[in-house]
């Protein structure tokens, strides 16, 4: 499947996402649709022209119409709503998500899925603190990374049309992972992050805190404004992976700590330097996109 502007899209879940995957594909001049629970975000992305249209509940018509169908679904959520409306996708459609953990997801649902339909899944490793489609901005796809999930049942021409996607959001990189893969990297680069935020902002009960902070600590703690009923879900969906990270986090950190305790300036300078390292082999990547 190629995608272009004749191509018709159905976002599942009309939240920060799949509103900013909304706005970026009209943008691209394509068709849009939206699925999703509240009349309210329907009703706002319509005045704004974020979808062409779109319905409160599983609309028959509107799923049916679409040559590709988004899930942006908490995980909990996402097999649940495929097997109830699967029944309802064109002959043809090609599938695809937004989901952050993919090995608890992908093979369940491509065990269940039709068999005249292809699921591909991928990760948009974009976001913001906020929630919803009112604050939906396909401007955060701009320098970010994109991710496809095949497995051995997708096709090379669903791989390509999901990559192809993620250049038409505007994504700066995309590249391809195992779920498997995914998971115990996802587990490091965004759920131990989110992880150490979270801890930060809660082991410490300073009376007044936002008196005394600095750009170091608002940095560190950015992502600590976390909306809990998604990543608690992630967290959980993604045990093993995020548990052997935050093992591994835990021992390098009583490592520095040990350094600190035995005065050893030279063993912290090290790790120091590393880091430095490491950080500016991530800002060269930044500069170049």
């Amino acid at each position: 499947m190629k995608l272009d502007q004749n191509t018709r899209f159905l976002i599942v879940g009309l939240g920060l996402l799949g509103g900013s995957y909304a706005k970026a594909l009209k943008k691209q001049g394509c068709t849009v649709e939206a699925v999703t629970r509240t009349q309210d975000s329907i009703d706002y992305a319509l005045e704004q022209g974020i979808i062409d249209g779109g319905a409160a509940f599983p609309d028959p018509d509107i799923i049916g119409r679409a040559d590709v169908v988004v899930l942006a679904l908490y995980p909990e959520v996402l097999l649940g709503w495929v097997k109830e409306n699967q029944r309802y996708f064109k002959s043809g459609a090609l599938i695809t998500d937004v989901t952050g953990v993919k090995g608890c997801v992908v093979y369940d649902l491509q065990a269940m899925l039709r068999q005249d339909v292809e699921f591909i899944a991928a990760h948009p490793m974009a976001g913001r603190e906020t929630l919803g489609v009112r604050n939906a901005d396909d401007g955060i796809f701009r320098g970010a990374n994109y991710i496809v999930t095949p497995t051995d049942k997708n096709t090379p021409q669903a791989i390509e049309a999901c990559e192809q996607l993620g250049r038409m959001l505007g994504f700066a990189r995309i590249s391809r992972l195992s779920p498997q893969d995914h998971d115990r990297m996802i587990g490091f680069v965004s759920q131990l992050t989110h992880c150490i935020a979270v801890t930060l902002m809660t082991c410490n009960d300073i009376e007044h805190l936002e008196r005394y902070t600095g750009d170091s600590f608002r940095d560190l703690t950015r992502i600590a404004k976390i909306n809990d009923e998604m990543w608690s879900q992630l967290f959980l969906a993604n045990r093993p992976a995020l548990l052997e990270q935050m093992d591994q986090f835990s021992a390098q950190f009583q490592k520095l700590r040990d350094q600190l305790a035995a005065g050893d300036t030279q063993a912290m300078r090290d790790m120091m330097r590393r880091s430095t390292l490491r950080r500016k082999a991530i800002e060269k990547q930044e500069e170049r996109n």
